[in-house]
């Protein structure tokens, strides 16, 4: 089993989400998250006052899936959430030891089903 996260931009998350529906994926993890990196941040107006946003609004999806899955997912990710943009975001994958489902107690791929 690995896990995979992705940063992404806000505005393709529809499209992520179809994507990954296609594939079969339903298990998924969202969360609102902010950053930084090359995209540097812009600058805002509020007021006539000029500030900086150094810390742009992400998503970081997070799935746990069989090692299969995982290269049509990250195909999805590379298809549905570039826009050819600095700050489109990355992909992460990690080996996963153990998942147990508490209610059933499954263990294993069985598990994140």
């Amino acid at each position: 089993m690995k896990k995979l996260e992705a940063i992404i931009r806000p505005e393709v998350f529809g499209a992520v989400r179809d994507g990954l529906a296609q594939e079969g994926i339903a298990g998924l993890s969202v969360s609102e998250i902010a950053g930084c990196g090359r995209q540097l941040g812009r600058t805002g107006l509020f007021r006539g006052n000029t500030y900086e946003i150094e810390f742009l609004p992400k998503l970081k999806l997070e799935m746990i899936v069989d090692d299969e899955k995982v290269d049509p997912i990250v195909k999805v990710l590379l298809r549905d959430a570039a826009t050819g943009k600095v700050g489109d975001g990355k992909i992460f994958i990690y080996p996963v030891e153990q998942a147990i489902r508490i209610r059933t107690k499954e263990v294993g791929s069985i598990a994140v089903e």
